[in-house]
């Protein structure tokens, strides 16, 4: 991936709204005015008209507060509690997380917040022994098996690794329901699935646009689903091993003979 997804969600003071930003590309954020125009719109009234800047590079991302009085969180959702405070006037604080969550404190019970999704992080083949930086082989496909977008990914690939013959992908409500067991996706939700199907499709596994013609005769969305299973199973991105990431599944009771 070479650059970086910035998500407002619904309910941050607006519509939601995605952003593509390549390396050397910047969006604000803040309350925004006609004399002060934002990429992202928080509409609290404590939050400034341009509360701050993120810049994408080609390796992470930089976030700059041009608050002078609020200090922002960088929250990682993916960690155990992980988050980085990027005080007042700080500019250009690089971001080491792969999945971000930026909250900013409002006059309201709750704060607003936007998620990031980095540039991809690049890992060494775990097969590739010694020799110079320029030697080594990395993978093709560079995913981080402690996220939750991998977890999505299994879920989704379950059936195949299970020898269920399935007829269909499991679909998003039913990805919310498998998981709810896993102490990291509790309070995931359908919108946050369908995030992390697009993620591992544009960015994870650069899975090409579908054919327009093709999009018309079908769900768009399940269409995605269904490429994102195909490349990963026949790539053996995702393995019967990988099954134990999943909390166990409620297997119903054995009828009576």
């Amino acid at each position: 991936m070479s650059g970086i997804v910035v998500h407002l969600p619904e309910g941050n003071g607006g519509d939601a709204v995605t952003l593509r930003l390549g390396p050397g590309e910047r969006a604000r954020f803040g309350r925004g005015s006609a004399r002060t125009p934002v990429e992202l719109r928080l509409a609290d009234e404590a939050v400034s008209r341009l509360a701050g800047e993120i810049r994408a590079t080609d390796d992470h991302w930089q976030l700059s507060n041009l608050s002078t009085t609020h200090g922002y969180l960088v929250e990682n959702p993916e960690g155990a509690g992980e988050y980085l405070r990027v005080p007042p006037r700080r500019v250009g604080a690089p971001i080491p997380f792969e999945f971000s969550r930026v909250v900013l404190p409002t006059r309201r019970d709750t704060p607003v917040y936007f998620q990031v999704f980095a540039p991809d992080h690049v890992y060494l083949d775990p097969q590739a022994t010694g020799g110079s930086w320029e030697s080594r082989t990395l993978t093709a496909y560079s995913l981080d098996e402690t996220a939750t977008y991998f977890l999505v990914l299994v879920a989704l690939c379950e059936p195949w690794l299970r020898d269920r013959s399935p007829v269909a992908v499991p679909t998003t409500p039913q990805v919310v329901e498998r998981l709810r067991g896993h102490a990291a996706c509790a309070r995931l939700t359908a919108r946050a699935v369908s995030s992390h199907i697009d993620y591992l499709a544009d960015e994870k596994l650069r899975i090409g646009a579908p054919d327009p013609d093709a999009a018309g005769r079908a769900d768009r969305r399940n269409g995605k689903r269904e490429a994102v299973v195909g490349l990963a199973l026949k790539f053996g991105i995702v393995r019967e091993e990988h099954l134990a990431l999943l909390p166990p599944r409620a297997e119903p009771a054995e009828r009576g003979r």
